[in-house]
């Protein structure tokens, strides 16, 4: 049977005028006896027959008619229904009482879709018993109900006019960090993942001091009672270590969670605290550069892949490469930055500001096409404006490392074939005139290992000429 199945079909001809709902053909009755019913299901008198497995799940019929419900709450004129004969309040009663994880689930879905509209999102989220016990949810051991769960807050927090409020609620919640890194720490369960990864990466967007927090927390907490007998607390996590497990998780399966994490580890480089709880963990963060350095290296904008996937991948490749840039600034005495390690990464580095090149042409052909068409030249616009921002990563951390290359590793480069005039024009064509300084210090290294090659960048880029 599906999880979510669809609402009856319409019989409005047996229903009387002032029955609908709203401008819809569901039937006020109807709702109202199914709210009932759930009431009487979390409530069942003593005694009567099969109230304790009612307790643990749903006769069938039940469970399809509050999925109806479920997907009916779609409808605003349905929501606010819902909230006029305060169904937010019943559903407090079934996280407080039920046992049975489908129903929490459905429940906390059906206030998920009611949140998508403004008015009914603000009544939920000013009420504090409602917000502490959705919040306690993430403790569910239920996927599905962490994943609905994770909806409704994600949906909450990108409502500018509640936003604050469940920041504020999250930031006075301990358990919420807990168990959000459990989640990303062993949840095998892709979707759940990337739902979670996109509350963190709005939480920590929205507010810096809670982010700093989180990075600084790591201590054990309780986290009260979960829904089953589980212990209450929880391991001594540390945020990156989660961040990095949940990104192993999705990388092959979802490539817009990948997307989120690898911005959630670039918000963290934002402020001194992050870089340094990324480089100061226990193995110096060997291991966060060696993911990041397999993405770029092994699956990202590879040699066999049209020039165009940097389009498709410009956003995960900015936030790798900021973060590796971050690192790369801050441990350059770390083995695993060792430039002998990473003359791969260069000839990366440097295929991605070819591919790059060969995107900005086709923008001017395209622009020059579609100039009549103002959208299309508003979404051209944004395109470039991202290609830049990659631009400008790449080339910072290409500068950096372009100066730590002795004449060993340069030689290693040109005899794997990262480093050629071909390559090296890519380079200097995107690195000058900005990074001067870095490019005339390679340059000379490079005379010692290929004088030929040196030669000739110094007649394609006049400006390089080597003062002697």
């Amino acid at each position: 049977m599906d999880r979510n199945p669809s609402p009856p079909s319409s019989e409005a001809e047996e229903e009387e005028e002032g029955d609908a709902v709203g401008g819809t053909v569901y039937s006020k009755h109807w709702l109202f006896s199914i709210l009932t019913r759930l009431i009487e299901v979390i409530s069942p008198e003593q005694g009567e027959p099969g109230a304790s497995r009612e307790r643990t799940e749903l006769e069938e019929e039940m469970e399809n008619d509050i999925c109806r419900v479920w997907d009916m709450s779609m409808d605003e004129d349905v929501a606010l229904f819902l909230q006029e004969f305060n169904a937010p309040d019943i559903f407090m009663g079934v996280f407080a009482k039920s046992k049975c994880p489908r129903l929490t689930e459905i429940c906390v879905g059906i206030l998920g879709n009611m949140a998508c509209f403004q008015d009914i999102c603000m009544s939920i989220s000013k009420d504090e018993n409602l917000g502490q016990v959705l919040l306690q949810r993430l403790c569910d051991s239920d996927s599905p109900t962490l994943l609905e769960t994770s909806r409704l807050l994600l949906t909450c927090l990108s409502q500018p006019e509640v936003a604050n409020v469940w920041v504020e609620r999250i930031r006075e919640s301990p358990s919420v960090y807990d168990c959000v890194c459990f989640i990303m720490s062993s949840s095998t369960n892709v979707e759940l993942l990337v739902k979670v990864g996109e509350v963190v990466d709005k939480l920590f967007d929205l507010d810096e001091e809670l982010m700093l927090h989180w990075i600084k927390n790591g201590t054990c907490q309780s986290v009260g009672p979960s829904v089953d007998d589980s212990p209450e607390e929880l391991p001594d996590f540390k945020i990156v270590p989660c961040i990095l497990e949940a990104a192993k998780q999705v990388r092959s399966d979802n490539p817009e969670g990948l997307d989120v994490y690898m911005h959630i580890l670039q918000l963290l480089t934002t402020v001194d605290e992050g870089i340094q709880a990324i480089v100061q963990a226990p193995d110096g963060g060997k291991e966060t550069w060696s993911l990041l350095y397999d993405l770029v290296c092994h699956e990202l904008c590879q040699p066999d892949d049209p020039a165009i996937i940097v389009q498709e991948q410009k956003t995960v490749l900015a936030s790798i490469l900021s973060v590796l840039s971050a690192m790369f600034a801050s441990q350059t005495e770390q083995e695993y930055i060792k430039m002998r390690k990473n003359m791969p990464l260069i000839g990366s580095l440097i295929r991605i500001l070819q591919y790059m090149e060969g995107c900005g042409k086709n923008s001017v052909d395209d622009s020059k096409k579609s100039k009549a068409d103002e959208t299309g030249n508003a979404d051209l616009h944004e395109e470039d404006f991202h290609l830049k921002i990659l631009k400008d990563i790449c080339c910072e951390l290409l500068s950096n490392m372009l100066q730590e290359l002795t004449k060993e590793n340069i030689l290693e480069g040109l005899n794997q074939g990262h480093l050629n005039e071909q390559t090296c024009s890519c380079a200097f064509q995107n690195l000058l005139p900005l990074y001067f300084t870095s490019v005339e210090s390679f340059l000379e290294v490079l005379r010692e290992a290929d004088r030929t090659l040196a030669d000739n960048l110094e007649k394609r880029f006049p400006s390089l000429k080597v003062h002697t």
